[in-house]
């Protein structure tokens, strides 16, 4: 029996145990084994590891499908073996823009190319695999180039990809490496750049979907580490959703680049809200609260007391939890720590400004306990730094 999940199992019969089992159940049972229901005998020479052919002819069938993928996208997989030097780079980089279409094709390329690897995994032990060989090294090629794409992505990479206009449109910030290799590495400031020079640099790259794609892992990984440290963030979130479906969408030039403009936009905007807590005079933490407590059209004095308020709650409730360990274990610690914050949002001396309701004040410290389950639910500290 082959477990869930494998394609296969592999029996190592020693001294042929396997044949003498046989043997002792035909002497002592009457028969050479039974299924586990009550079934009917299983034949005298089954063979419970599947034919070498079938193996093989999985293994073709895989590669088939995803050379047939690459094909509907008019590109040869062969051409990654075949082509040297950087006429072998640019056949990567096309096999990579060929499965970056969107990210139906990006997952469904990775899904047969896993297949493709677990069926060559089956057949490691029979000789005729190296036939395959050649086509499993190019699929592997171009997967790992895609998963070293996803671990290396960032703002500045995608920038230095379009590196003909930087030096005029883009100033780097200083990050503290040394000078030498390093300054590769260099970071660039999102809002020093010239989105119109760097459209028409991106209307002149080769690889646009990977560029694109690449361009979209980094946005997710950091609006999902944002809206972590504060919920509030949905407008973005919802924003970026809208962004990343008209991307899914069947593309042609016009609006790849489109696409393009408005995730380098969007990835100004999300930098200016990274950067909100310091132009606030808040932590990150307690800009989360602040956002929680916020309610419209308060006065400039209301504000100023409503951080003050933010940065000692977020403050004394650090401090507060520091001595409970796992205070959503029990129910009543978890009562403690929300009446804590009810109280704390009540006190004259410490709560929030007298513009705010009763019913407002009770709302608010819902949320706030809210927020701090959540996180701690999610085994992170509460309100520490997530990344």
């Amino acid at each position: 029996r082959v477990h869930e999940g494998k394609n296969n199992g592999l029996i190592v019969d020693y001294c042929g145990i396997l044949k003498n089992l046989r043997k002792a159940l035909a002497t002592f049972a009457g028969h050479q084994g039974s299924g586990m229901d009550g079934g009917g005998d299983i034949p005298p020479e089954i063979d419970p590891v599947r034919p070498e052919e079938e193996l093989l002819a999985d293994l073709e069938e895989a590669i088939d499908g995803v050379r047939a993928f690459l094909q509907a996208q008019d590109y040869r997989l062969e051409d990654v073996l075949e082509k040297t030097g950087f006429d072998r780079n640019r056949a990567i980089v096309d096999a990579k823009e060929a499965v970056n279409q969107n990210d139906e094709t990006r997952k469904r390329f990775e899904i047969i190319c896993r297949e493709v690897f677990k069926k060559f995994k089956a057949c490691l032990t029979i000789k005729d695999i190296n036939h395959y060989r050649h086509a499993y090294d190019a699929i592997n090629i171009i997967y790992k180039s895609l998963q070293e794409d996803v671990e290396k992505a960032d703002i500045s990479n995608i920038i230095r990809a379009l590196h003909r206009i930087i030096e005029e449109n883009i100033e780097p910030v200083a990050s503290g490496t040394k000078p030498g290799i390093e300054e590769e590495r260099q970071l660039y400031d999102i809002s020093r750049i010239n989105f119109e020079r760097l459209k028409k640099e991106f209307e002149r790259a080769r690889a646009k979907n990977t560029i694109v794609h690449d361009l979209k892992m980094v946005i997710e990984k950091k609006l999902f580490r944002m809206m972590q440290q504060n919920p509030t963030r949905t407008d973005f979130q919802k924003h970026f959703e809208q962004i990343i479906e008209a991307y899914n969408q069947e593309k042609n030039r016009a609006t790849i680049e489109q696409t393009f403009e408005d995730m380098m936009r969007f990835a100004d905007g999300l930098d200016e809200e990274d950067k909100r807590a310091a132009r606030e005079g808040l932590d990150e933490e307690s800009l989360a609260l602040f956002d929680l407590l916020f309610k419209p059209d308060l006065s400039r004095k209301d504000i100023d007391r409503l951080k003050h308020v933010a940065t000692g709650l977020y403050h004394t409730l650090h401090a507060q939890l520091a001595q409970i360990q796992d205070f959503t274990a029990k129910q009543s610690t978890r009562d403690e720590v929300k009446i804590f914050i009810k109280n704390y949002l009540w006190d004259d001396r410490t709560g929030l400004p007298e513009s705010f309701q009763n019913n407002e004040i009770e709302e608010k410290a819902d949320v706030v306990f809210a927020h701090v389950l959540i996180h701690a639910k999610n085994n992170r500290q509460a309100f520490e730094a997530y990344w």
